[in-house]
């Protein structure tokens, strides 16, 4: 076996997607405080450095340096453990995300721009994905408070409820495609993007997205007009920071998938001649899915939890599913 194809270069491109992932965190962070300040009339960051570009490293920096408490009765394995199961599920979904169909060689190995692509990728994303969901039960479980353990119970019954909306809205695509290969999923987009054949299934996807990510108006596992900070009431310092690291990159993950399985991915004008503007249509069309989720976040007020899990089993999955049905039903007759 060459050691250099099978793990050097492996290695490398997974250090390199980890720190731009990380790095992506910060100034996300910078960008939504911004926008959410100007859907609001405010000026948002900007005292930290040139209109505020600084404030990320001066957050981190307070945090890193802050404190560092572990609640007396705390189970302290799984309060410890719990900040890495959140970070560690959202970066491992990018081994399988297809970021370009550009390559090229040096020293002549072929680089690519995506570590792998599976033939399971999509229930590869989908099962790793889940298990972020871990970490936030067990941070608010072993922190031995009540609004923690209630944010977390929040948080499992949430997680569990919105999967299957997304389930039926990921099957569309599986029918329309044949495929769980994301590269393929995404090649079968050259000439029509998915958003246009499945509306319904993006608009599906998106809600469930934000669902499963705990962003608003769906963030009812830390709110903390009802539950002091919910699942990290308990969590200070860079402990605290890691969570936001997860929802973060979590947020960027959602938005990467939908590009992949909805928006075409890599493809739009001249691909073909020039396959490296690939990369650039693949980071702006993920970058008007963050604007859109920072947007919702901007106009919506926060919903009640029994409405939250009403319009999941009420309305949501019977959509999805009537969405699938419909999509079978075509495939099977023009297919």
């Amino acid at each position: 076996m060459d050691w250099i194809a099978g793990l050097l270069i492996p290695f490398v491109k997974a250090l390199v997607l980890v720190v731009l992932l990380l790095t992506g965190f910060a100034y996300l962070s910078y960008v939504e405080r911004k926008l959410v300040a100007r859907f609001h009339v405010r000026y948002g960051p900007n005292r930290a450095g040139p209109f505020g570009l600084l404030q990320p490293i001066a957050d981190g920096l307070k945090m890193l340096f802050k404190e560092e408490i572990i609640p007396r009765h705390a189970d302290k394995l799984f309060y410890l453990m719990a900040p890495a199961i959140v970070v560690v599920p959202a970066l491992l979904v990018w081994a399988v995300i297809p970021i370009s169909n550009f390559s090229f060689r040096i020293f002549g190995y072929e680089i690519t721009f995506y570590l792998t692509d599976l033939n399971i990728g999509l229930l590869y994303a989908l099962a790793v994905a889940e298990l972020g969901t871990y970490g936030i039960i067990l941070g608010g479980w072993s922190s031995n408070n009540k609004y923690a353990l209630l944010g977390a119970l929040r948080t499992s019954s949430q997680m569990l409820s919105y999967s299957l909306p997304m389930g039926t809205a990921l099957l569309s695509i599986l029918a329309v495609v044949g495929s769980l290969s994301l590269v393929d999923i995404v090649n079968a987009q050259r000439g029509l993007w998915f958003i246009f054949l499945q509306p319904l299934g993006f608009l599906i996807y998106f809600i469930t997205g934000l669902a499963e990510t705990n962003r608003s108006p769906f963030d009812l596992p830390e709110t903390e007009n009802e539950l002091v900070a919910g699942f990290v009431t308990e969590y200070g310092g860079i402990k605290f920071a890691l969570f936001y690291m997860g929802e973060y990159i979590s947020m960027m993950t959602t938005s990467a998938l939908a590009t992949t399985l909805f928006l075409g991915g890599w493809w739009g004008p001249f691909v073909d001649e020039l396959p490296i503007l690939g990369i650039f249509y693949f980071v702006l069309k993920m970058s008007a899915v963050v604007f859109l989720i920072i947007w919702v976040r901007a106009s919506l007020p926060r919903v009640r939890f029994d409405q939250l899990m009403g319009f999941c089993w009420k309305f949501l999955l019977p959509l999805g599913l009537f969405n699938v049905m419909v999509t079978a039903t075509v495939v099977a007759l023009w297919g």
